[in-house]
């Protein structure tokens, strides 16, 4: 295939009833994941084309034709990739849920995101993160200086005696002005 050419070109609509489940896919879905993902298309509709074979076997978007059972929706928009082989097939089955895994975030980026969004009121448990995750994003964490008084105590807290992890040696940090 040349890299110009688009193996699923057009989007069309397809009954649900009507789409093929992988029989060997290896990603799972939990009710409440399921639960996100038909909130996600309560708030923003149907934003991305379930992947489907030739004769209609679901490629990718197993969770969002389970979405779409549990809201009742009864055609959703498929993509029809043309001409894959069944290695193909079953790869990208497996590649589109990793791929996306592989990616990271930039926490600085995202807390302020996710800060300006909780700003607006916005519905953050819509976006898939746990509340633990959501709560570090929008902690407000301050390092104000302490005082004079405050940094004695933190010296006094340090401690004295250190050992070395490689050589095992005990140092003293008083003799050294850490301590």
């Amino acid at each position: 295939m040349k890299s110009d050419e688009w193996p699923a070109a057009t989007i069309e609509r397809r009954k649900v009833a009507d789409l093929i489940p992988y029989a060997n896919n290896a990603r799972t879905h939990s009710d409440e994941q399921v639960a996100q993902i038909a909130a996600s298309i309560k708030e923003w509709g149907w934003t991305n084309p379930i992947l489907i074979d030739e004769a209609g076997g679901i490629i990718a978007g197993h969770g969002r034709v389970m979405a779409a059972r549990k809201l009742g929706i009864t055609e959703v928009p498929v993509m029809i990739a043309k001409g894959w082989s069944k290695a193909q097939t079953k790869a990208y089955v497996l590649a589109d849920n990793q791929l996306a895994l592989n990616a990271g975030w930039d926490m600085d980026l995202l807390k302020v995101e996710m800060q300006g969004l909780d700003a607006e009121s916005f519905d953050l448990g819509l976006i898939g993160f746990d509340d633990m995750t959501l709560d570090a994003l929008l902690a407000e964490v301050h390092f104000d200086p302490g005082t004079e008084d405050e940094q004695g105590k933190l010296d006094e807290l340090a401690p004295k005696l250190v050992t070395c992890p490689h050589c095992h040696e005990e140092w003293d940090l008083r003799e050294h002005g850490q301590g």
